[in-house]
């Protein structure tokens, strides 16, 4: 039971030393994250495309 209560007591500790992000930093890093995989769809979208027409023109 001991071991049981150390452990809680070092994680509430622990949870103290936590710094959470601001709602702005959330807000900033969802619109660099939704940015990047835009971008990146993009991209692979007219890889694609363009291997598509030169797999057709081959065949």
């Amino acid at each position: 039971m001991e071991k049981i209560s150390s452990f809680v007591t070092h994680a509430k500790a622990e949870l103290y030393k936590v710094i959470f992000p601001t709602k702005v930093q959330v807000r900033q890093a969802f619109f660099a994250v939704v940015l990047v995989v835009t971008v990146i769809a993009l991209f692979l979208a007219l890889v694609d495309i363009l291997m598509s027409a030169i797999v057709s023109s081959v065949l």
